[in-house]
């Protein structure tokens, strides 16, 4: 019997010692951050987090738009045109295109900025995510595209965007209406049509980071937590004419267990 007693206890020591060294391995772990601007991100505590993951994505968890419903030559319903700084007003539409990942219909817009921070964002209305997933499928030849998200306003947000001119993707935050670039990188894209652009915010151990997908391969990750909930759209900048199809939207949710590891 005291044998027996005592084999249980090595055996649930044994699974706890595997535990510790599965969190202190989680924890060592990190994510690419750019610059010094680690030192500047402002942390949330753990209540924070979980108050703010249970407001993210009012009205309904996932979304998915093809425009395939809406009437051309108008704005895709759901959605607010919204400018950013200096440039010529501009007007997203649906239009017939039969060779769209989902046809017959695409939303497109053709945007004359060429000042610097001048962006076209085309907002989801009614839809708000504190770690979303984004993707679309977009096409061009010239100007900047991209998915915008932890939208407050016209002066407050983050984008994932390619200028397709210098085939370069960037990640970055509009603060006050001052654009900061918290990463950029020179891009291959394929040669084909419909690009496709995903972008990730997430969360693992109190860290926020941002992931940045290019027809398929991560292009970027950065660590910011500086705006939190807020709503999602799409984004052209520059002298831009481009389609985009197939708009997803979901949420991501933290990695953190939901239970406490059983003691055996």
């Amino acid at each position: 019997m005291a044998l027996s007693q005592r084999n249980r206890r090595v055996t649930m020591t044994g699974s706890r010692v595997v535990w510790i060294c599965l969190v202190v391995g989680v924890v060592g772990w990190s994510v690419p951050t750019v610059g010094d601007r680690a030192g500047a991100v402002q942390w949330e505590t753990q209540e924070e987090k979980e108050f703010r993951l249970k407001q993210q994505a009012k009205g309904g968890l996932f979304q998915r738009w093809a425009f395939d419903q809406d009437h051309p030559n108008q704005t895709p319903a759901g959605f607010l045109e919204m400018a950013v700084g200096k440039g010529r007003p501009v007007a997203w539409t649906v239009q017939t295109s039969m060779n769209a990942p989902s046809p017959p219909n695409v939303v497109t817009v053709s945007a004359d900025c060429d000042v610097k921070s001048c962006y076209h964002l085309l907002i989801a209305q009614e839809l708000n995510y504190e770690y979303p997933d984004l993707s679309v499928r977009f096409r061009g030849s010239q100007g900047i595209g991209g998915i915008v998200f932890g939208v407050r306003d016209a002066e407050h947000f983050y984008a994932t965007l390619v200028d397709l001119a210098t085939s370069t993707a960037r990640v970055i935050r509009m603060m006050e209406g001052n654009e900061q670039v918290l990463a950029q990188t020179a891009v291959s894209l394929k040669n084909t049509d419909w690009h496709s652009l995903r972008a990730q915010r997430n969360t693992i151990i109190s860290k926020d980071f941002i992931e940045m997908f290019v027809d398929g391969v991560l292009v970027l990750s950065v660590e910011d937590q500086t705006l939190g909930l807020g709503q999602v759209g799409l984004l052209a900048g520059g002298r831009a004419v481009l389609s985009f199809d197939l708009f997803h939207a979901a949420p991501l949710f933290s990695h953190r267990p939901l239970s406490a590891p059983p003691a055996y």
